[in-house]
C-alpha cells in the first residue's frame, strides 16, 4: 500500500516508517525536520522537508493510509507558542484531513493522546468517559479529533490515544518520563520525582508503532477512538523500576502537576492486538545504548529547549 506519515521524522515516526518499509508499503514522510532526520534511504520511500500548513505540497495522489502524527507535542512545547500550536495541531490537520477525503483516502490514522481525558478518578478510564482536557495541548488534540471523526463517513477515521510513550528511537526524546528518569539515572546517579504519587499510562514506542500497524493490515476495524496504554504505574514506581536496573538515588520533590490517570485499552487489546514490550524493555534498551556508547544526549532531544532554540517560542 501506498502511505503517507506526517511528522514521519519524529519519535515515533522514526521507529515507525522503518517497519512500514520492512512490511513492503511504498511510505511518503513529511515532516518539517526541526529535530532532524533519521529515516533510512531506502527506494520505497520518498522523504521530504515539508511543513504540513503548506497544504499544496503534501502529495496524496494514490494514497490509500494517513498516519497523521504531526503536531507540536506536549504541555510544556505547546505553552511556549499557543498560536503556533492551534495553527499546526488544529487548522492544518482540519485542511489536511478534507484533502485526504477529496483524495480518495481509505484510512485516516490520528495521533491523538491519551491526556484528553483530564485528571479522573476512575479506575478504568476507557474510551467512553467525557473528555475533559486541562491544558491548551489536550485542547487541540480533544478539537482535532471531533474534526477527524466527522469525515468517518467518507473514510475509515482511527484516533489513537497513547499513553506516555517510552522507549529508544534515532529521533530520541528524553522529556519524557520512563526515558528522562533512566537517563538521569545513568548521568547523575540521581532520579527527581516531582510528586511521585500520580498514575500514568504508558506504552513501549515498538508498541505503539505496531498499534498502526495494526489498524493498517485489519481492514474490519470499526472507525473511532482507541486507547493504547498498557501499564498504569505511579511516578515513583517508574523511577523504582529504574532505580532496580541503575543503582541510583530518588529524590522526591513537591509537584504542581495534578494529572493522573489510568487507561483502559481493552477495546485495543479486543480487536485482537497483543503488546509485546514494556517499561523494563525501554530501561533496559537506553542502559544497553548509553553504556555502549551509542547514546546522544543533544539539544534536539528536549523539545522546549530545542523550540526554544529555534525560535519556535515566538509568535
Amino acid at each position: 500500500m501506498r502511505i503517507l506519515v506526517t511528522g514521519g521524522c519524529g519519535y515515533v515516526g522514526s521507529v515507525l516508517i522503518p517497519l512500514l518499509l520492512d512490511d513492503n508499503h511504498e511510505v511518503i514522510s513529511v515532516d518539517t525536520q526541526w529535530f532532524g532526520n533519521h529515516l533510512p534511504v531506502n527506494r520505497s520511500l520518498q522523504n521530504l522537508k515539508v511543513d504540513i500548513r503548506n497544504l499544496n505540497e503534501i502529495p496524496l495522489e494514490k494514497v490509500d493510509i494517513v498516519i497523521h502524527l504531526a503536531n507540536i507535542a506536549n504541555d510544556p512545547a505547546v505553552e511556549l507558542n499557543p498560536n503556533l500550536s492551534w495553527e499546526v495541531n488544529v487548522l492544518a490537520s482540519q485542511q489536511l484531513a478534507d484533502k485526504c477525503m477529496r483524495s480518495g483516502v481509505k484510512k485516516f490514522i490520528f495521533a491523538s493522546s491519551g491526556s484528553v481525558y483530564g485528571v479522573k478518578t476512575e479506575p478504568n478510564v476507557t474510551e467512553e468517559l467525557p473528555l475533559v482536557p486541562i491544558s491548551t495541548y489536550n485542547k487541540t488534540k480533544m478539537v482535532a479529533e471531533r474534526i477527524f471523526l466527522s469525515y468517518k463517513d467518507k473514510m475509515k477515521v482511527f484516533c489513537i490515544r497513547p499513553a506516555t510513550v517510552c522507549g529508544l528511537s534515532p529521533r530520541m526524546r528524553l522529556d519524557v518520563s520512563v526515558n528522562m528518569l533512566t537517563y538521569q539515572a545513568l548521568k547523575n546517579g540521581k532520579i527527581t520525582v516531582f510528586g511521585g504519587n500520580q498514575t500514568r499510562p504508558n506504552i513501549h514506542i515498538k508498541d505503539l508503532s505496531n498499534t498502526y500497524r495494526h489498524f493498517i493490515s485489519n481492514d474490519n476495524l470499526s472507525s473511532g477512538c482507541y486507547n493504547a496504554g498498557f501499564e498504569n504505574i505511579s511516578i515513583l514506581k517508574i523511577a523504582e523500576l529504574v532505580q532496580t536496573e541503575i543503582p541510583s538515588e530518588i529524590i522526591v520533590s513537591e509537584s504542581n502537576d495534578p494529572r493522573s490517570y489510568r487507561q483502559d485499552s481493552s477495546k485495543l487489546l479486543g480487536t485482537g492486538f497483543i503488546p509485546k514490550y514494556g517499561i523494563k524493555d525501554a530501561i533496559k534498551e537506553i542502559k544497553y545504548n548509553y553504556m555502549t556508547g551509542d547514546f546522544e544526549d543533544l539539544d534536539n532531544c528536549f523539545t522546549v529547549k530545542w523550540m526554544k532554540k529555534l525560535n519556535l517560542d515566538k509568535n
